[in-house]
Parts: structure tokens; C-alpha cells; sequence
């Protein structure tokens, strides 16, 4: 019989990497500290628990580069993505789930699958070596003594920065008088109908002393080894953006486009702060965007300045953890292999890679890397002009040096460069990762795109190119 491949962490990345190891006929132990040690993040013993947004973001594959890892993770089999489109509430144009619905489903999947057996018990030091194959999945919640192993058999400190989690709030407690149901721009997108979002207007005075009060309000106070941590830029608590500047909020998550006021419809809102549906039965609405280190006193208290929440009552307030991830550039080889000990592999966020879908994704080709190495296959690089392929090149020794404010910077016409590790930081999959386009884009009378025009074009064509290339690569396997 087949020895099992051992996986460290069951998260998005582990119960995918399992998921898809035990498909390809592999034997899987997955090794899970929950219940009995519970992260600052975590509330429950499901696997693939959600801890921070309920939201996989857009799941449009056309101009987005998210929403092409969700097209080619569903084309790979999996099982993320299948839960989620199963467990699908309404967003918009992105892809969200009933988070506690989601969970137990890949919980359950994996607990019945015949090839997977789960361990529930800590990993406190490194794998024992009569494990063999193994891949480390804790995510950015990794145990300190798990932690300080790997930092030991690398040689050097692991990489860390802040991540802050929304409130989520009871929808009855939300005055419906005040807040009105419409996405931006009407956008319906998966399971939407176009009016998928709660939308709490602000007026030029109410947002200035919310933001003073932001700025005022006390916060999280940080451990001695925790003073000198980078937040990640795509996901900053809304303090440090009002510290940025007065008018940061208006242009991030508070920006008052593509919506209208129906109850004042002359009246453009100054600021208008959104709520999306957190589970199936709507009962739960999250603040979006609206991550916080303020203390959970002040967080009610300011969080009820805002039009339509003044009586709201939390079912979570924010919070904030310490993520850590390793140097992966320097440290992994091109299948997400540690050089120094190649019986482990990595994956999910503990990589560098930011975001739900981006951690199942690493969790996905590492499955199959490991899949690959147990049955004698052989399994190319996927290509880098793939979502997946260029998350992967990021990850391994190709990263930009470049800042991703939204998640999805795809102006950056760059494509891979020397690996700079000392710069390396967490990244979402987005557009400036991909190779660039070798031929100009030119309009259907033969002249040359330029401004949004080509910014548009040059997103067709990158998916384009890309679902060409996954298309072949699926094919060869």
C-alpha cells in the first residue's frame, strides 16, 4: 500500500491539498490542533473555517484576476470551490458564502472520504522523519512551537505581519429606514440580484467626526515582539486609514460611487459604509472593508455613528492577529518543496500567498506536486500566463517588488523578476504578476488601445491567453 502523505493544518490549503492527494488515489492523514488548542482567530473544530471576511472575492474570470483562479480551481476539481458555489449567498459581483454552512461541508467531505483519516492533535516541533511526505499547511496561525521548529531547520526568522478581522453585525438590529439594498452599480453577479448590499449614508459632517473619532478612539496595544510588524495594504484596520489621511476611507471602502440614496436620491451620499450578507439565512450582515484593532468597547461605540447602525448589535466585533510566513523565495523550490529538508513542502498563507482562494489554490498544486511524487507521475509547472502558475512563480523566487493596495493591481505591466527575498511580502493573485502581453493591443479599425480602453483590452486578453494555456496544460496531464 501506498505510504500517506502527511498534512500539518486543516484550513483551506490542507483540506484542499487532501483533497486532491486522496483523488489521485494517495492515502492522507491530516493533523488538526482543534479543538483541543484553539487559535486568537478560530471559534470552531470545522476545517476551513473562515476567520475573517466571508467573501472569495469577484468571481469574474473575464477581467479579474481572482475571479480566473476561481474558473481554473474549478476546472482542477476543487473541493473550495465547490463547497463555496454550493454554500453562494449574495454579493454582487463576488463570490461569498454562508460561512458556517461552507465550513461544515468541507468538513464533512473530508471526514468521509475513505482515502483521508484526521488527526486531531498539535504538531509541536518538525515532522518525524519516518513520516516522509509531508506538507505544512498551519497558515498564518501557526503554532509558536511549530513555528520556532522551522525557523530552526531554515536558519532564518519567519516574516510576519498584522491582520485585522471585520465586525459582523445582527441584521435586525439594522434600521432599514436608513439603510437601502443595492449593489454598486447594480452588478448582480453569482446568486445576486443586483441589490446585495446594505449601504449606510454618511454626510460630509458625520463622516469628519467619524474619523475623529477613529483617530481618538483606543487601541489594541501591541506585545513587545509584535511593535515593529508590518500591516498587509490590503487589508488595513480603518484607524490606520484614517491616519493616512482624512479623506483615505472615501476612496477605500467607504467611497460613495455606483449607488444611489433612494430615500434622498438629489443628495449624492458623502461616504456610504456597506454591509453584505454573512450567512444563508441573512440573519448576519459583515461591515465591509471594516477591519479594526480598536478596542472592542470603542469599536461598538463609534461603529454606532454610522447612519442605520445606531442601536446594531454585534454578533463578533474586529479583532487582529499576527500573521506569520516564511521566506518562500529563498527558502522553497519550484514545487513548494523546503530545499533544506525536501520531504516538506509548504502551503496556503504560511507561503506568502493572501487571500481564501489564494491559500486553496497553493494548498491545490501542492496536493498535486505531492500526489505526483507519491504515484511516479509527472507534473509540469503550470504555466506562469495561468492564475495559478504566476501565484505559484510569486511565491517560489519570481516576485514583483511592487504594492497591491486592492488586491488586484493590474496596471503593472511587469512580469517576473530577479527574486529580491528581502522584499518579499503576502500578495493577492492580480494581474502584475502574469507575464506581460507580447503583442499591442489594438482596436477592430487596427489602432493602437490607450487609457481605460486598453486597460480593459489588455484584461480579456491576459484571461484570455490564460484559460488557452490552462486548456493545453490540463490536456498533457
Amino acid at each position: 500500500m501506498t505510504n500517506p502523505v502527511h498534512i500539518i493544518g486543516g484550513g483551506l490549503a490542507g483540506s484542499e491539498a487532501a483533497w486532491q492527494i486522496a483523488a489521485q488515489g494517495v492515502p492522507v492523514v491530516l493533523h488538526e490542533m482543534r479543538p483541543g488548542n484553539i487559535s486568537p482567530a478560530h471559534k470552531t473544530a470545522a476545517l476551513a473555517e473562515l476567520v475573517c471576511s466571508n467573501s472569495f472575492r469577484s468571481d469574474d474570470a473575464s477581467t479579474n484576476a481572482v475571479g480566473l483562479l476561481h474558473q481554473e480551481m474549478r476546472a482542477l476539481g476543487s473541493l473550495i470551490m465547490t463547497r463555496a458555489d454550493a454554500h453562494q449567498v449574495p454579493a454582487g459581483g463576488a463570490l461569498a458564502v454562508d460561512r458556517e454552512g461552507f465550513a461544515q461541508s468541507v468538513t464533512a467531505a473530508i471526514e468521509s472520504h475513505p482515502l483521508i483519516t484526521i488527526a486531531r492533535e498539535e504538531i509541536r516541533g518538525l515532522p518525524p522523519e519516518d513520516w516522509g511526505a509531508t506538507i505544512i499547511a498551519t497558515g498564518p496561525l501557526t503554532s509558536p512551537a511549530l513555528a520556532e521548529a522551522v525557523q530552526a531547520a531554515t536558519g532564518e526568522g519567519s516574516l510576519a505581519f498584522f491582520d485585522a478581522i471585520a465586525p459582523i453585525v445582527h441584521a435586525d438590529t439594522i434600521d432599514r429606514g436608513i439603510v437601502w439594498a443595492q449593489s454598486r452599480y447594480d452588478k448582480a453577479g453569482p446568486g445576486g440580484t443586483g441589490a446585495d448590499y446594505l449601504n449606510c449614508p454618511m454626510t460630509r459632517e458625520q463622516y469628519d467626526a467619524f474619523v475623529d473619532a477613529l483617530l481618538a478612539g483606543e487601541k489594541t496595544d501591541f506585545r513587545e515582539f509584535e511593535k515593529n510588524t508590518p500591516y498587509f495594504n490590503a487589508c488595513l484596520p480603518i484607524e490606520v486609514m484614517a491616519e493616512r489621511g482624512r479623506e483615505t476611507l472615501r476612496f477605500g471602502p467607504m467611497k460613495p460611487v455606483g449607488l444611489t440614496d433612494p430615500n434622498n436620491p438629489d443628495v449624492k451620499p458623502y461616504a456610504i459604509v456597506q454591509l453584505r450578507q454573512d450567512n444563508a439565512s441573512a440573519t448576519l450582515y459583515n461591515i465591509v472593508g471594516f477591519q479594526t484593532k480598536l478596542k472592542y468597547g470603542e469599536q461598538a461605540r463609534i461603529l454606532r455613528m454610522i447612519p442605520g447602525l445606531e442601536n446594531a448589535e454585534f454578533a463578533r466585533l474586529g479583532g487582529l492577529h499576527r500573521n506569520t510566513f516564511i521566506n518562500s523565495p529563498r527558502l522553497l523550490d519550484r514545487t513548494l518543496r523546503l530545499k533544506a529538508l525536501p520531504r516538506l513542502r509548504f502551503a496556503g498563507q504560511i507561503t506568502g500567498c493572501e487571500g481564501y482562494v489564494e491559500s486553496a489554490a497553493i494548498g491545490l498544486i501542492a496536493g498535486r506536486f505531492a500526489a505526483a511524487d507519491m504515484t511516479g507521475a509527472v507534473l509540469p509547472l503550470p504555466p506562469r500566463t495561468t492564475a495559478i502558475g504566476a501565484l505559484l512563480d510569486y511565491i517560489t523566487g519570481g516576485h514583483v517588488s511592487v504594492e497591491v493596495a486592492d488586491g488586484d493591481a493590474d496596471e503593472d505591466e511587469a512580469g517576473a523578476s530577479v527574486p529580491k527575498p528581502s522584499s518579499f511580502q503576502p500578495m493577492n493573485v492580480n494581474f502584475g504578476l502574469f507575464p506581460p502581453l507580447t503583442e499591442a493591443l489594438r482596436s477592430e479599425d487596427g489602432k493602437r488601445l490607450r487609457g481605460s480602453a486598453k486597460a480593459l483590452a489588455r484584461k480579456h486578453a491576459l484571461t484570455a491567453r490564460a484559460r488557452r494555456d490552462m486548456t493545453a496544460w490540463l490536456a498533457a496531464l
